[in-house]
């Protein structure tokens, strides 16, 4: 696991091009502390922060083939680099390290982008061709790793993360009001989006391939949710399952470093823990996050996990107080507005990993999307079968939804709901069915901006455009918006990713395997009660993990949201309140943003709802990511700590 950062193109070699990109590497340098490389030509120049997990002593980056015609600088882990370098070379490639990184340069070698399908991993990488002048900046397929470009004054820049263009000279941050009324919306950004004019990501499992002043892009891996051919019976199901589990975790365990386990005390992140424990030579190393506010804690799932399993088990308390205190430093690591907090207590997490030596950790990141394991793909069930069903019914089935939301469970609660669902029982915004409810909520957040606009058009676009959409069923609508929209712009980002990176810690997820998608898309909804949620991850476990876990059914990870700042009063109350600081923001309406702050900070915890704690936590990240980005206080002024390996290819450089 590493950080890329570099650029391309543009009026020349900018002076001092070695410690510029040591200065762009220095603001990611928390993503790969081990090592750092730079390639230079007279097109492009680009750098690797390393973070060494595989082949420790001789896998250096940039890497370049033995032509020197390709150099590759490489932000991940390829999980199936052993069978690719055996196929390799039985084609004739030959290998100078054992690295991941150099499978990936001679598969490019050997295939060009032709070899992306073939790759099982998480990673964003570029990779330059120096006899055609031809940069790929290339994305995973679920977007597990960050890729970032930016168009500046006829140069191309591109990073694994935003911060790396504050080193940039003349760069600037600026909100784009239209992006963020989407991400306000949708809780996410889209793909492609970054709140920032601009700057773009490049989407889940797509290229750019930059040439000259010329932009090619290309998909290599779509997102196919097509049901394929299931078994007749239902064991066999679940030994499918098994099965394409366990491949996914041993690959995920190869490193030269000891990997640990997120342990939830869910289900997902308890299988995980189950496998790796049953693969390791030494007591698994997990580690779950505790919070003193009773609503949110699971540490008695967790113990009882760690005590099943034998692993040596590490916790981080976390407080209001804590969540408060921690929040604008990840805020800053996330660069993306947020909806909730609990990305927070992630950070705080990673840090003790770290703290703890360990640079690698599993996660069950990634089942609820394979397995339709959220609340959301129920709802749309019911909501799709809602007017053929009688009242009777319809209360039989809301009523097991969310059994552990209060508001579901009581008689006057339910003819409440009735209601609520019955609003939404009608598509309102084309093939955004599945989601109007959640939508609903992020509408008001997008009040707190001065323009608006329409918050969900871009959503509405994304989804317009997408081939063989239209025809999906509405719980696999569902499931194509969740896996393109908040799983890969805040749970393996904000959440996920960036947290862990912010301590140097790998984060794998063997759910987003690509077999396991395969076959959990092939058997979803074939066996079971489709109410309940994924029901042959618990069949296939429950004879090896602790019934509480497997019966509690889902419970979803969550924080205190404007709880933890109305009970902790931090230091910086003031600055969410300053009128003048949230003029300075042009994309909010200042007054409103401050006559809501003074209403949550006025009204007891208990009493704020949903989707008033959500357009709060939007609002404290967006003046947070001001401070550090748009007024630039988030640039780094410490060197690079480690020393630059330099690959200069300049004709200015080259000896006469």
């Amino acid at each position: 696991m590493c950080g890329i950062a570099g650029f391309y193109g543009g009026a020349g070699d900018p002076a001092g091009a070695p410690e510029l990109v040591r200065d762009m590497l220095a603001q990611i340098e928390h993503r790969g502390p081990d090592e750092a490389g730079c390639y230079l030509d007279d097109r492009v120049a680009m750098g690797t922060a390393r973070l060494s997990i595989i082949d420790l002593a001789s896998g250096q980056q940039p890497v370049g083939g033995e032509d020197e015609r390709f150099w590759l600088c490489y932000n991940g882990e390829l999980y199936n680099y052993r069978e690719l370098r055996a196929e390799l070379v039985a084609r004739g490639a030959r290998f100078r390290t054992e690295s991941d990184t150099e499978v990936v340069l001679r598969a490019w070698e050997e295939w060009g982008p032709e070899c992306l399908p073939r790759f099982n991993g998480a990673f964003a990488f570029a990779v330059h061709d120096s006899v055609t002048g031809e940069l790929h900046l290339v994305r995973d397929r679920f977007g597990k790793r960050p890729l970032f470009v930016a168009r500046h004054e006829g140069t191309w820049l591109f990073a694994s993360e935003m911060k790396a263009f504050l080193a940039y000279p003349g760069f600037r941050f600026e909100f784009d009001p239209a992006e963020l009324s989407s991400i306000f919306a949708t809780w996410t950004p889209l793909p492609g989006q970054s709140g920032y004019w601009g700057i773009e990501q490049v989407p889940m499992g797509e290229y750019l391939a930059l040439r000259g002043e010329r932009v090619r892009r290309g998909r290599w891996a779509p997102l196919d949710l097509t049901p394929g051919p299931a078994p007749d019976s239902e064991e066999e199901a679940v030994e499918q399952v098994r099965a394409e589990l366990e491949r996914a975790v041993d690959v995920r365990l190869r490193s030269d470093v000891e990997v640990g386990v997120y342990a939830s005390g869910g289900l997902d992140s308890s299988i995980i823990a189950h496998l790796a424990a049953r693969r390791a030579d030494r007591p698994l190393r997990t580690f779950s996050v505790e919070f003193e506010d009773a609503e949110f804690d699971e540490s008695a799932e967790q113990e009882e996990l760690a005590a099943h399993l034998g692993t040596r088990h590490s916790t981080v308390r976390v407080s209001d107080a804590d969540v408060a205190d921690a929040f604008p430093e990840a805020v800053r690591h996330a660069e993306v507005p947020a909806f909730r907090t609990a990305f927070v207590p992630m950070h705080l997490l990673a840090r003790r990993v770290r703290q703890d030596g360990i640079k690698v950790v599993l996660s069950g990141e990634g089942a609820d999307e394979a397995f339709l394991g959220y609340g959301i793909f129920k709802d749309t069930r019911l909501l799709s079968e809602w007017h053929e069903l009688d009242d009777r019914t319809r209360r039989e089935r809301m009523g097991r939804l969310h059994p552990y939301l209060a508001h579901f469970s009581g008689a006057d609660e339910q003819r409440r709901m009735l209601g609520v669902y019955q609003q939404f029982a009608t598509e309102q915004r084309p093939g955004l069915f599945s989601h109007q409810m959640r939508f609903q909520n992020g509408r008001f957040a997008a009040r707190l901006l001065a323009e608006p606009g329409d918050p969900l058009g871009a959503i509405e676009r994304l989804v317009a455009e997408e081939p063989g959409y239209a025809a999906l069923s509405p719980v696999r609508k569902a499931q194509w918006l969740e896996f393109r929209t908040l799983l890969a712009g805040y749970l393996l980002s904000t959440q996920g990713e960036r947290m862990a990176l912010a301590h140097g810690v790998e984060n794998r997820c063997p759910f987003l395997d690509p077999a396991v998608v395969r076959r959990a898309a092939a058997l979803n909804g074939r066996f079971g009660d489709p109410y309940d949620e994924k029901h042959l991850l618990k069949r296939a476990y429950a004879d090896v993990l602790p019934e509480r876990i497997v019966r509690k059914g889902k419970f979803p990870y969550r924080a205190p949201d404007s709880a933890v700042f109305v009970r902790s009063r931090p230091d910086y109350r003031d600055l969410l309140l300053d009128q003048d600081t949230l003029e300075e923001i042009p994309v909010l309406d200042a007054r409103f943003a401050r006559r809501f702050v003074n209403r949550i900070f006025d009204t007891p915890p208990e009493r704020t709802g949903t989707k008033e704690n959500q357009a709060f936590v939007l609002l404290a990240s967006t003046v947070w990511l001001h401070h550090w980005y748009v007024r630039g206080r988030g640039r780094r002024r410490d060197p690079l700590a480690v020393p630059l390996r330099v690959v200069d290819r300049r004709r200015s450089a080259v000896p006469a």
